[in-house]
């Protein structure tokens, strides 16, 4: 009988569980802990920067960070519309409106040219999407964003521990989000956080994520707290920040893993006409959150995720529609987004983890590559 692959595994081990054990078993600071402030420490040290605020999700940390930086009613954000519709929400969750921008197809993320053309006298900042697991045009939407005095907001939740030119995705804007949701870089199940070097933005995202309250042990304190803002409950608990701490601790591990699986990946796809796989810019890297390729055409798609479900392979379409064209959006306006819309239309992601045999590995590419050579012939 033929072994299914899943699209991903989360990666554990006995740390992960002697830690969530000791979060339970400590009797007390289930919500704000001794974990919670290890793994944010932990963040700061690792993307060298000065403050990480921790959230129970990547959308909540991305709507801290607008927060944080004044975002809100008659503002507009330019955002990508390839990209998972959180990116989008966050934007009308604060009372602002995204404005989609196009992208550019060597990395998927925005098109620095489709951006300045998006800049309006009602533009408040920009949010660029690290895709799959490598850099956008980072350093060049920061010059837009610099001349056009517009918050750079990062929305690294699928490139933790990526660089551009040296520098590790999330630290180029003047605020980032990352995502330790399930199938991240660095999974803790749900779970999120903001990470900046400015300490006006720091403390504002901090306390909109804590109902607005200056920081304090307030279950150690007689008194009731103290308040400056409006916030609401976005913290990340004490056992989810557990298992962040144990999985901070072997990260890099867990990425040259990931790059090690998708090397006979690049190998396999290299030779096939027809497929084009998704590598980092010159001077950037990959971190494979999603291992993802391109096709000719739709058709060609439907034919390779129809040969991979015979076989139980796992696969994913990560984003069609863009979300531009879903049922939210698409009343906005006629987005002209040719890039996007080819994109879309044709990308497929395929399993990946850290811990795929290479064996699993050549089987997938050995489905892709009949499905694509059938489909053509």
């Amino acid at each position: 009988m033929t072994e299914a692959i899943p699209l991903f595994e989360i990666p554990w081990d006995e740390t992960d569980i002697s830690n969530a054990v000791e979060s339970i078993s400590r009797g007390g600071y289930w919500a704000k802990g001794p974990f919670v402030d290890e793994f944010e420490a932990g963040l700061e040290s690792y993307f060298g920067i000065d403050y990480a605020v921790s959230t129970n999700s990547g959308t909540t940390a991305l709507v801290a960070t607008l927060e944080a930086c004044g975002v809100g009613p008659g503002d507009e954000v330019i955002v990508p519309s390839f990209t998972f519709i959180a990116t989008a929400n966050v934007v009308r969750l604060v009372g602002a409106e995204p404005v989609f921008a196009d992208i550019e197809q060597d990395t998927f993320g925005l098109s620095p040219q489709s951006v300045a053309a998006n800049v309006t006298d009602d533009t408040a900042a920009i949010i660029p999407v690290h895709v799959y697991g490598t850099p956008c045009r980072i350093h060049e939407l920061r010059t837009i964003a610099d001349e056009n005095d517009l918050w750079l907001v990062e929305d690294t939740a699928e490139a933790f521990g990526a660089t551009a030119d040296g520098d590790l995705a999330g630290t180029v804007g003047d605020i980032a989000a990352l995502s330790f949701c399930q199938n991240k870089i660095l999974p803790t199940g749900e779970g999120g956080a903001v990470i900046t070097d400015d300490p006006t933005l720091a403390k504002a995202a901090s306390q909109f994520t804590n109902h607005g309250r200056v920081e304090g042990d307030y279950f150690g304190s007689v008194d009731s707290g103290t308040y400056e803002s409006v916030g609401s409950n976005y913290r990340m608990s004490d056992m989810v920040a557990a298992v962040g701490a144990a999985q901070l601790s072997k990260v890099d591990d867990l990425i040259d893993s990931r790059r090690t699986v998708a090397a006979p990946y690049h190998e396999g796809f290299s030779t096939i006409d027809g497929i084009e796989t998704h590598q980092p810019l010159e001077g950037n890297d990959h971190v494979y959150q999603l291992y993802s390729i391109l096709f000719e055409n739709e058709s060609v798609r439907s034919r390779v995720i129809e040969a991979l479900g015979d076989q139980e392979i796992s696969c994913k379409v990560y984003w069609d529609p863009p979300v531009h064209d879903t049922e939210i959006y698409a009343s906005d306006g006629d987005d002209h987004l040719p890039q996007t819309d080819s994109v879309s239309s044709r990308v497929l992601s395929l399993p990946m983890y850290p811990t795929l045999p290479l064996a699993d590995v050549d089987r997938v590419v050995n489905v892709v590559s009949k499905a694509v050579s059938d489909t053509v012939n």
